[in-house]
């Protein structure tokens, strides 16, 4: 029996999938899913050990459709390849390898009529193939994306006179990324007055949500006043909800001189109330300013007093 995640992609049939968003876990069931329709997005999306194993498989797959033609051509008396041995499988493996890598090394060539058809076809399958693997490889390495560093838990501490939700996220490539810029979102379920159960998006209104150069960390903050859909929750709501936060991070990376973007996605569980980050910037002696990533995630009881500036 084939397993259904197998027959799934291979054959397009329906099969029950795990999706996993933040610390909740869906199971999608019904909807087919083609690798044949939609190769692209697999290609894109596999890891890198499954991507080169897949280019491997196909590689041989295709090697031994040639050489099974050459060895067929042998078999019913033609000698399509010079200086391979007669009806010598390997001896035609080798050389549709050498043909669709457009090596040629010259031990052996085509010789008939069959084996130059063969040639041909197999020349013009390593071109195009040669072609999509390099376009491949290329746009898998060429894909940007930011190396952000965020807090393991969102804190909830006075600033400027009001509870403020925060969380701290850091750039940890240290260059410069231009017009960062951040939302923050919350999701929870709820119901219709009709009974009807959907998800709910909830835009929570950030301090500021924009950064013109973002290099080293950056905290964000929600205010949680009377318009906020957390006003009011203490430790034990957000304990016991099972909504999720999800920010989006997006800016002008200078160094690839592309577009960058982000994002993590948090239970509100992962919040803690009356709590604050610690401080990871020290001055030493010469008036130069260390940061000490070690305590990134570090939290401490909040004080009273405003945490202090929002970016860094």
């Amino acid at each position: 029996m084939i397993p259904g995640r197998v027959r799934e992609r291979l054959f397009g049939q329906p099969a029950s999938r795990v999706i996993r968003i933040g610390e909740r876990t869906l199971i999608s069931e019904g909807l087919p899913r083609n690798v044949w329709s939609d190769q692209h997005h697999y290609a894109m999306t596999a890891g890198w050990p499954a991507f080169f194993a897949t280019l491997a498989l196909l590689f041989t797959l295709i090697n031994l459709f040639f050489a099974s033609l050459y060895w067929l051509g042998a078999y019913f008396g033609d000698d399509p390849i010079a200086n391979a041995r007669p009806g010598a499988f390997l001896d035609y493996f080798f050389f549709s390898v050498e043909t669709l890598a457009t090596v040629g090394y010259g031990d052996m060539h085509p010789h008939s009529l069959w084996g130059h058809v063969i040639a041909t076809v197999a020349t013009f399958t390593g071109i195009c193939s040669m072609a999509i693997t390099a376009g491949l490889t290329f746009a898998r390495f060429a894909q940007p994306q930011a190396r952000l560093l965020f807090a393991r838990n969102l804190v909830v501490a006075e600033h400027e006179g009001a509870p403020t939700l925060m969380l701290r996220f850091a750039n940890e490539r240290h260059n410069a990324i231009t017009e960062a810029s951040a939302k923050l979102w919350l999701i929870r379920s709820e119901r219709t007055l009709e009974g009807s159960a959907f998800r709910r998006f909830y835009p929570l209104k950030l301090t500021r949500d924009e950064n013109p150069i973002f290099a080293l960390s950056w905290t964000i903050m929600h205010v949680i006043d009377e318009t906020s859909p957390l006003y009011g929750w203490a430790q034990e709501d957000f304990d016991a909800s099972d909504a999720s936060l999800i920010v989006i991070f997006s800016g002008h990376d200078e160094s690839s001189n592309q577009a960058v973007r982000g994002r993590r996605i948090y239970s509100v569980r992962d919040v803690v109330v009356d709590h604050e980050y610690a401080d990871i910037t020290r001055l030493d002696q010469n008036g130069a300013m260390t940061f000490d990533y070690t305590k990134f995630h570090d939290i401490k009881p909040a004080r009273r007093k405003s945490p202090g500036s929002d970016t860094i």
